[in-house]
């Protein structure tokens, strides 16, 4: 895809697709640089390396400007960096803040999602991290993610949504029932572009609930996800799209942990009995989030495993467009030619031996929780 077939209008926004990892870093820094009035970041993982310095740099250079700076980062997946890294910008007045539910039911909770808003006007979400290894390309060994910058009014709508999660991450005695509260009030059910959010629901998510009702209507689905272990549930919807017309689903073949590999392989073989279709990618570590389901696509940051569905503070841009799903399937076919297809005949070969590899997988990714144990949870961004 050339950068013109990477932009598009809905719904008076303007949409362009970032699959490059340099030009995602170049925008992610300009945004920040161009601000006038506000910034507000949220990550996962923010590392102390080369583009977490470039970062900090540019908060800096708005804090100068005189920019109101806000920046939530998520207590376990940026514990690496240290507290004093942020000091110079908490020195000249911006609001910092790490995600760190205390121990208990909230422990396991994990803040993912990923986003920097600019003077309410233009947003850059995706699956990447502040981490040089997210902003490199193929000959880096960097990971395969994308990157959505939205310029229009629907970035507006996303600043109340911050605002309440920045609230609850700076009271030390804020409850899970307030935090529910946050994701349902905010997520958004009309409209052709729809900001869906996830979190630790009693019953699933908003965005769960979303993907659960476009399945349940779409006759062509592609997916590219990075982390895939949902439970029989969803693989039956899969299933039925398949059934209904044609499901096609691209795994990882790399990643930093291979249970997360195998626990996908595990659904392999009812996703095959079902008529889906299952790539694998091959170039580098995959860590794209993505579903097209007839006109609609969700892109953000939530994979499709169990902690992203039903724990995981998450966020997706449901788009309800023609054109866009055009162009979105359009990378999904290019991504395509960098894949594996795993057919029953490749699948049949597995031995039992790595069959019993694919079920422990499942069971280290679905019920006992690898982000228990500090050194796996590490390697899972």
């Amino acid at each position: 895809m050339t950068t013109s077939d990477r932009t598009l209008l809905v719904d008076g926004n303007r949409l362009t697709l970032l699959p490059d990892g340099q030009q995602r870093l170049e925008v992610l820094i300009e945004l920040i640089d161009s601000a006038r009035t506000s910034l507000r970041l949220l990550y996962y993982i923010y590392t102390a390396d080369h583009s977490g310095a470039a970062v900090r740099s540019a908060l800096g250079r708005a804090l100068d400007r005189g920019v109101a700076v806000s920046l939530l980062i998520d207590g376990f997946g940026s514990n690496r960096t240290g507290e004093g890294y942020f000091r110079e910008l908490v020195d000249k007045g911006a609001t910092f803040c790490r995600f760190n539910p205390s121990y208990g039911r909230q422990y396991l909770l994990r803040n993912h999602q990923k986003l920097t808003l600019a003077d309410d006007e233009r947003i850059l979400i995706g699956g990447f991290n502040i981490d040089d290894s997210y902003f490199g390309d193929f000959s880096d060994k960097a990971w395969r993610d994308i990157g959505l910058l939205v310029e229009g009014p629907a970035a507006a709508r996303v600043a109340p949504y911050y605002e309440a999660l920045m609230a609850w991450a700076l009271n030390r005695r804020s409850r899970l029932k307030a935090l529910r509260a946050v994701v349902r009030r905010f997520s958004e059910h009309r409209g052709p572009l729809q900001w869906l959010y996830g979190g630790p629901m009693q019953l699933k998510s908003p965005w769960a609930l979303a993907t659960i009702h476009d399945l349940a209507k779409a006759k062509d689905l592609e997916m590219i996800a990075a982390y895939f272990a949902p439970m029989g549930g969803m693989l039956r919807r899969i299933g039925d799209v398949a059934r209904r017309g044609r499901a096609r689903v691209i795994t990882a073949a790399k990643s930093d942990n291979r249970a997360t590999i195998d626990a996908a392989r595990s659904t392999y073989t009812r996703l095959l009995k079902r008529g889906v279709e299952v790539f694998e990618y091959q170039p580098a570590k995959l860590h794209s989030k993505l579903l097209v389901m007839d006109d609609v696509v969700h892109v953000g940051s939530s994979n499709f495993d169990l902690r992203s569905l039903y724990l995981n503070m998450e966020m997706m841009l449901r788009v309800h467009d023609p054109d866009f799903a055009i162009m979105m399937r359009s990378y999904f076919e290019h991504e395509l030619g960098h894949c594996t297809q795993i057919t029953q005949e490749v699948h049949d070969k597995a031995g039992w031996l790595q069959r019993l590899r694919w079920r422990i997988g499942w069971f280290l990714v679905t019920s006992f929780d690898y982000t228990v144990t500090r050194r796996l949870a590490l390697r899972v961004p």
